[in-house]
């Protein structure tokens, strides 16, 4: 397999652990439900030694930019569509701002090594 490829698909699913580990967070009520605690301990667990491969070859900077990015996006996505949360316009126009940043990233960086 290619070394980038594997490297996106080891970030993206260490990226879908944190926002389901952070889902559990939400519902684990401050560590007072063992069970959704031990899922969210798990799944951060498991997302940061997915990072950790991600990051043989990506530099830790821009590995975390698009963790970090998208993970915002994608949490936020859940607390609308799962947990009814709303945002207000600056919110949503901060999130596109981060979306667009972590577009340039991956776009036009050479520190990608697309």
């Amino acid at each position: 397999m290619n070394p980038m490829l594997l490297t996106y698909v080891s970030l993206a699913a260490a990226i879908v652990l944190e926002v389901i580990g952070t889902t559990f967070l939400q519902q684990s009520q401050q560590f007072s439900r063992p069970l959704p605690t031990l899922l969210m301990a798990l799944c951060y667990g498991a997302a940061f030694y997915l990072l950790s491969l991600a990051l043989r070859t990506m530099p830790v900077g821009v590995a975390y930019a698009i963790w970090s990015g998208l993970g915002i996006v994608l949490i936020s996505a859940v607390g609308f569509f799962v947990l009814g949360q709303r945002l207000d316009l600056p919110a949503i126009c901060g999130i596109g701002l981060i979306i667009a940043g972590v577009l340039v990233v991956n776009l036009f960086s050479s520190s990608v090594g697309h």
